[in-house]
């Protein structure tokens, strides 16, 4: 879909339709969630900060996000792929793979009958890629939006796809891009014609025979219909930033109502999880986080809080947060019944940690930086 949040937007305010507009906070901690088209063309994009957004288009408005609407749309749109094509694999709120292989009818034409089906049950226009396999799909999908169609056929892989830079495939991030440009390596093109031994020697045997492969254009994953879920988590911005010791009580039950809301959120789909972990932005912007394993798979709230605090001991709390989150991950489908799985309610909130001054490691396990998805 189409800049899918903003779009939906100005569904609501037709007014707004040629003036730059970009969804999340304006505020100082707000965040861009994603932006219109008119916007982007000033460098506006997801997951920068207002601020500096509004450096760059210092008449950009900004509107807040109203997720149970933008639900509402993806609902509609999928249900309007679902009447001509019933292979289709859910890849989030705004984007679909669908395997058209038994549809009957002319390529083009199918095409274009999806995006109309899109735009009478919607509103929203949409940009398509249909090409032998998934890879080659996305990219395609991204070439002409907003409401596009490209159609790679056969010998269209070196005009259309080669000539594009390496990060416009679906798995090569900015780090493997800069590798890749240190090699030399700056088009698709340049990759595929790249020494595979070369590139499994830089980058490991499994990555660097990926990267020839789709150089090549060569895909075999098929479309998932059904998946189960890999996990839960549950997190929070603070309109401040809170201290590990100043703000302990305020922390210890948000730390607690997280604790809990991923245990409902597990009892609800009768699922339970064996790694408990944590998330902690500080106010420099570095992102920790801690996962531990536990022996028995859970879904109670009060062994998820246990497992998560000791997660917060293997972290050194001496700068203030941004945000804090709870996860629950290696999921597997409760087969018991509900009454042999302890579900404890969490009442009051128990103190983040137990020793203040107790040491803990800074940085043990991974370190990321997060990035917000449009």
């Amino acid at each position: 879909m189409d800049a899918f949040y903003a779009s939906v937007e100005l569904l609501r305010r037709p007014e707004l339709r040629e003036l730059p507009v970009a969804i999340g906070g304006r505020g100082g901690r707000g965040v861009v969630t994603t932006a219109n088209y008119v916007a982007r063309r000033f460098g506006v994009r997801s997951a920068m900060p207002a601020r500096k957004a509004l450096e760059l288009c210092p008449d950009c408005i900004f509107l807040p996000v109203d997720f149970d609407e933008y639900r509402k749309y993806s609902r509609l749109f999928k249900a309007a792929i679902a009447s001509l094509a019933t292979r289709i694999e859910d890849r989030g709120i705004d984007e679909v793979y669908v395997d058209l292989t038994d549809v009957e009818g002319e390529t083009t034409a199918l095409g274009r009958m999806l995006k109309q089906r899109i735009v009478d049950a919607t509103g929203l226009t949409c940009s398509i890629g249909i090409a032998p396999n998934k890879l080659l799909a996305k990219i395609c999908s991204d070439l002409e939006k907003p409401d596009g169609l490209t159609i790679l056929g056969p010998g269209d892989l070196e005009r259309r796809v080669w000539p594009l830079p390496v990060g416009r495939i679906n798995g090569v991030g900015p780090k493997a891009s800069a590798k890749l440009n240190g090699m030399g390596i700056e088009s698709i093109g340049g990759l595929a014609r790249h020494d595979p031994l070369a590139l499994i020697e830089r980058f490991g045997a499994n990555y660097g025979r990926w990267l020839n492969e789709v150089a090549h254009g060569r895909d075999e994953r098929p479309i998932v219909t059904e998946s189960e879920p890999r996990s839960r988590s549950r997190e929070t911005t603070f309109e401040r930033d809170l201290h590990p010791l100043r703000d302990r009580a305020e922390l210890s039950a948000i730390f607690t109502r997280l604790c809990a809301q991923v245990a409902q959120d597990l009892q609800k789909r009768r699922y339970l999880g064996r790694t408990i972990g944590i998330k902690l932005r500080f106010d420099d912007f570095r992102t920790v986080t801690r996962d531990l394993t536990i022996p028995r798979p859970t879904a109670d709230a009060l062994e998820i809080r246990k497992a998560a605090r000791a997660c917060l001991k293997r972290v050194r709390l001496d700068r203030k947060l941004r945000l804090l989150g709870v996860r629950v991950s290696a999921l597997s489908a409760e087969d018991a019944r509900p009454d042999r799985q302890p579900r404890s309610p969490l009442g009051e909130s128990l103190p983040l940690f137990s020793a203040v001054d107790e040491p803990r490691m800074e940085h043990e396990g991974p370190v990321q930086q997060a990035v917000a998805p449009e």
